[in-house]
């Protein structure tokens, strides 16, 4: 065994349990109403791992960049078709829904299998920056439709409060 297969086997490995504590995560923000800064933060913090880009061996060439960005959009779809607002006490929630882990075991599934078909041919250092960037696209635009929701919302509270004449 090749020090990438076991490295690939240990990212895939990982890649679940991440996916178990985002689903306990979630679970915990959605008894806590939707603000700007859970909206924010995650997709600044994640940035950071852009800093990867500078080495070589992470970097995409541009049909690598469309296909992961793609890829990240479909995703993101996928999320925000699937998440639902509720109001409680004049606050905006993210609903729990029960499609989420199963939705969250289906993309990590679908993650190690095409990360296990483009290993074929691409290296472990661009199926990382292909992956990083995928993930990165899928929840800044999931965010970017939480913000629109969270926007239309305080409009509406607005509009509802002021008086009529």
């Amino acid at each position: 065994m090749t020090i990438e297969s076991m490295l690939f086997a240990a990212a895939s490995i990982m890649a679940v349990f991440m996916g178990i504590a985002a689903v306990f995560v979630r679970q915990k923000a959605a008894k806590r109403p939707l603000t700007m800064a859970k909206i924010i933060i995650p997709p600044v913090m994640m940035s950071t791992g852009a800093l990867m880009y500078i080495f070589p061996y992470f970097r995409l060439t541009p049909f690598e960049i469309m296909e992961a960005t793609v890829m990240g959009l479909l995703f993101s779809i996928v999320l925000i078709l699937t998440t639902r607002y509720e109001e409680k006490g004049g606050e905006l929630y993210v609903k729990q829904s029960r499609m989420f882990p199963v939705i969250l075991v289906v993309l990590l599934a679908l993650r190690i299998i095409m990360k296990t078909i483009l290993s074929m041919s691409i290296s472990p250092g661009e199926i990382g920056g292909m992956f990083f960037l995928l993930a990165f696209v899928m929840i800044v635009i999931w965010r970017l439709s939480m913000f629109i929701h969270l926007q239309a919302f305080k409009k509406q509270q607005i509009n509802e409060a002021r008086p009529r004449s």
